[in-house]
């Protein structure tokens, strides 16, 4: 096997990513681009397997990174990879992580606009 000179950096493998990722929604039909990011990853994954490849013939490539490749495809092969990573990280789905911080927002909102409650309003 042959060693290479070559070492990819964070910045060299997020514009490979990138690119993957505008390739992604290029192929998509939605109307906005929130929902074409979390509605093909074609290209996403295949560079991802791309990456995983590399790795297991020349490890030095990706010495000056700390990326776990293996994870990341598994994640981006989910039905909803965007709902994986927050199960991941914060133990519920997007959309419930939304409304939570939505709800909390409104709280503070309502607690330093010391906004009365309608049924204080209305008395």
């Amino acid at each position: 096997m042959a060693r290479t000179d070559f070492r990819y950096t964070k910045e060299m493998l997020f514009d490979e990513f990138k690119s993957a990722k505008e390739k992604d929604m290029a192929l998509s039909k939605k109307k906005f681009d929130v929902e074409k990011e979390n509605d093909i990853h074609i290209n996403r994954i295949k560079l991802l397997k791309e990456y995983v490849e590399l790795e297991a013939q020349s490890p030095e490539v990706f010495n000056d990174v700390n990326i776990n490749f293996k994870n990341l495809l598994f994640a981006y092969e989910q039905p909803n990879p965007r709902d994986y990573f927050y199960f991941k990280v914060f133990g519920k789905s997007y959309s419930q992580k939304q409304f939570e911080d939505q709800a909390q927002t409104m709280a503070d909102y309502e607690q330093s606009a010391d906004i009365k409650p309608l049924e204080e309003t209305l008395a």
